[in-house]
């Protein structure tokens, strides 16, 4: 079909504005609804109602009324889609009649049709959601709901009822898009060691929302496996849900009520045609921030580049490794309609030809056709936008670095190759600065201790703010922290002997200075035992605050005695790592040797330490890399009273090998130079010690802490979070 591209623009700008009319003036449900209390109410009011309920203490009431907002905002969501989808073919006879009309009856035509289509969409939204709950809410509701601030409220609530199963499970999905809130990760502990809580409860709530990034990490796991098969199963199967996750975003722009362009007080909008065309580009620029939403993992501040683009990238990689040579052809080619003129995609594309040999039908495979829509529908929408920005003072910021020049209008494009420019600079000068240090500490200080040797520095480990020191413990010391570590894993550590995390090959077992003092107030582990666990944490703080010449006040920010087993008959095989290559206070970004420093890394911690305890493993070496995560730039062999230390920064990304026989068994700490963020737990050990012989409060009496403290609404009281202590994750997520 093909029309004018004025006559495109306009109808599709009218057909915007009568949606939106019709969405914002809806006064009364659609035909056939004969119940109002049927139909899906504001979640925005269940959710101030369940919060009212929260700070009269209401238990059962808050509790029922946060989580029908919660179903109740998925359910407004599936009705759009639901809608949406039943009303495509509304209109159609008047569609296509805009084929043959010429002059001044096209737009009749497309009137006809989008009134069509508006009738349709009023009438099946209006038979389940109330008008009501088909305005917008708010932008406090909507940082509400993304910071998942409902479930903090929903874990108390559940707490105060005695539902501790659905109080952890609220807790800990909070917590994986808030992993720096200090009272979440310890209640997330304690719910751990409490009775009648299973590990089914730790799960994620919302991770429907999420697939996408499952399938994305899975993806990573199978390559650094080596596992090419299952990788590009899992890439192709991330690349499918990431498409399927931005048309689910897109879709909820268009049906979603939108406010009309008087009322964002745009002054110079006066006649019919320019408010369609707000109206048309705000719509439109929703639908391009839609690469940004999909791209942006929870809880993070940050989108990652090029999603899509790099997804692609892998799935060719591992299809050629897998031996899938067509499937990688394709899949090449559709990068291709990203970047045409890359270099290392037309040379590895030329490789893959020739790998082919004689198969001649495969060198004339074309790019996925779900790709092609893609690229096709989303220059047609930034040509919109950037004539919007040109001839409308409209702004836009494009998500996309692929973006081509040529669909930037030429009076803007100075000003956007100077913005490109700027962000080409920044990006040099982050690769040039990767090795740069600005951690605040200077290695080469003193060692006071008596017997401490410095075996390896930052000239040894071919790196900066580096340093291995010897005799840090003796045998008997080791001995005795291993003894605890056995003691305390056979009285329950609170981990349950369950697989790592990191990798199905190893058990996982873990105990904190906190819990150590309890087991031993109940005559489980020696009280001794458990004040020398504080006490190494203490002389590993002295000694590393000396050696890297802190110039502020050091603080132990969490202390962790961990310990790995091989599980027998699970090695053959393996190709993994005991733990994968990461940065303590960063996100490290391999592909593009960035490190960003924002949540869910554990941002405040600055000083990093490995205190070993055996050595009768086979396997468990820590290793040190550049940022490309492949580069082995040192190793540490494990030894008892070995201590390594190291700046928590870019600087230092690391990694374990895998145990492959053996239990291997390590203090991990880090430290910071904030005492907002000292661990509160070691303090909470060391007021236990103070009492000297008081009874303490039972795990099956542990006090959780609120998600908020009083005040006048959710959005206060998500502002006061903000401000709050920050923690870190345990259960084995963080540990060296």
């Amino acid at each position: 079909m093909a029309w004018h591209s004025d006559h495109f623009t306009v109808y599709v700008a009218f057909h915007f504005i009568i949606i939106a009319l019709l969405n914002v003036t809806l006064a009364t449900p659609g035909r056939g609804s004969s119940n109002v209390l049927s139909l899906l109410q504001p979640y925005d009011f269940l959710y101030y109602s369940g919060v009212r309920s929260y700070f009269g203490e209401e238990w059962v009431k808050s509790a029922e009324l946060l989580e029908k907002a919660i179903v109740t905002k998925e359910s407004l969501f599936r009705v759009r889609r639901q809608c949406h989808d039943d009303c495509v073919a509304a209109g159609r006879e008047a569609f296509n009649k805009l084929d043959f009309e010429e002059g001044s009856l096209w737009d009749l035509w497309s009137f006809d049709w989008v009134q069509q289509r508006a009738e349709c969409l009023r009438f099946c939204v209006g038979r389940s959601i109330t008008p009501a709950g088909q305005l917008p809410v708010s932008t406090d509701i909507e940082y509400e709901f993304s910071s998942r601030n409902p479930y903090n409220f929903l874990q108390v609530t559940y707490y105060k009822l005695e539902k501790l199963q659905k109080a952890a499970s609220a807790a800990y999905t909070y917590f994986v898009a808030n992993p720096s809130h200090l009272e979440m990760r310890n209640n997330i502990e304690k719910y751990r060691r409490m009775e009648g809580v299973t590990e089914d409860a730790f799960q994620d709530r919302e991770l429907e929302n999420e697939k996408h990034w499952v399938l994305y990490d899975s993806a990573v796991q199978n390559e650094a496996s080596s596992d090419w098969v299952q990788a590009a199963a899992k890439w192709k199967a991330s690349v499918n849900e990431t498409l399927r996750q931005t048309d689910e975003c897109r879709v909820q722009c268009e049906v979603a009520s939108q406010r009309l362009p008087e009322d964002r007080g745009v002054d110079s909008v006066d006649g019919v045609f320019e408010k369609a065309a707000a109206l048309s580009l705000s719509l439109l620029s929703c639908r391009q921030s839609c690469v940004t939403q999909v791209a942006t993992r929870p809880g993070r501040i940050s989108s990652q580049e090029d999603f899509l683009p790099l997804q692609l990238e892998h799935l060719h990689i591992a299809q050629f490794k897998a031996g899938d040579i067509s499937g990688a052809v394709q899949t090449l080619r559709s990068l291709l309609l990203f970047y045409p003129s890359d270099k290392d995609s037309l040379d590895n594309l030329q490789l893959y030809y020739e790998t082919l040999g004689g198969d001649t039908e495969s060198h004339g495979t074309q790019p996925a056709q779900e790709i092609v829509r893609y690229i096709s529908r989303a220059l047609e929408e930034k040509k919109l936008l950037y004539f919007g920005v040109e001839n409308l003072d409209f702004s836009f910021t494009d998500p996309d670095l692929w973006t081509p020049e040529d669909v930037v209008p030429e009076s803007l494009r100075d000003s956007w190759r100077t913005e490109k420019d700027k962000i080409n600079e920044k990006m040099k000068e982050q690769e040039q600065n990767e090795e740069v240090d600005d951690s605040g500490f200077f290695a080469g200080g003193p060692v006071h201790q008596v017997g401490v040797t410095i075996t390896m520095d930052d000239k040894v480990m071919n790196g900066t703010n580096r340093v291995v020191l010897d005799g840090v413990m003796t045998e008997k010391e080791c001995d005795r922290m291993l003894q605890l570590a056995t003691a305390a894993a056979s009285a329950g550590d609170g981990y349950r002997g369950r697989r790592s995390p990191h990798t199905p090959h190893e058990t996982f077992e873990g105990l904190t200075v906190l819990r150590s003092v309890k087991l031993a107030q109940d005559g489980l582990v020696n009280q001794s035992d458990a004040r020398l666990l504080h006490e190494l944490g203490e002389r590993v703080k002295n000694l590393l605050h000396s050696y890297f010449r802190s110039p502020s006040g050091l603080f132990t920010s969490f202390t962790h005695l961990v310990c790995r087993s091989a599980i027998a008959g699970d090695q053959e095989g393996r190709m993994d790592l005991s733990h994968p290559v990461h940065v303590d206070n960063c996100l490290l970004e391999p592909e593009t040797n960035q490190c960003w420093r924002e949540p869910p890394a554990f941002i405040h911690r600055d000083l990093s330490a490995i205190l070993y305890l055996n050595d009768n493993f086979d396997g468990g070496e820590l290793f040190f890399t550049n940022r490309d995560a492949k580069t082995v730039t040192a190793r540490v062999k494990p030894s008892c009273g070995r201590l390594v230390g190291f700046s928590s920064g870019p600087v230092n990304p690391h990694g374990v090998t895998a145990v492959t026989s053996g239990r291997r068994c390590t203090l991990a700490l880090w430290f910071t130079k904030e005492k907002l963020y000292r661990d509160m737990e070691r303090e909470e050990a060391e007021a236990m010690w103070a009492v000297d012989g008081q009874s303490v409060v039972k795990k099956d009496n542990e006090e959780v802490e609120g998600g908020a403290t009083p005040g006048r609404n959710a959005r206060n009281q998500a502002s006061k979070e903000r401000g709050k202590e920050r923690g870190r994750v345990t259960a084995g997520k963080d540990e060296l």
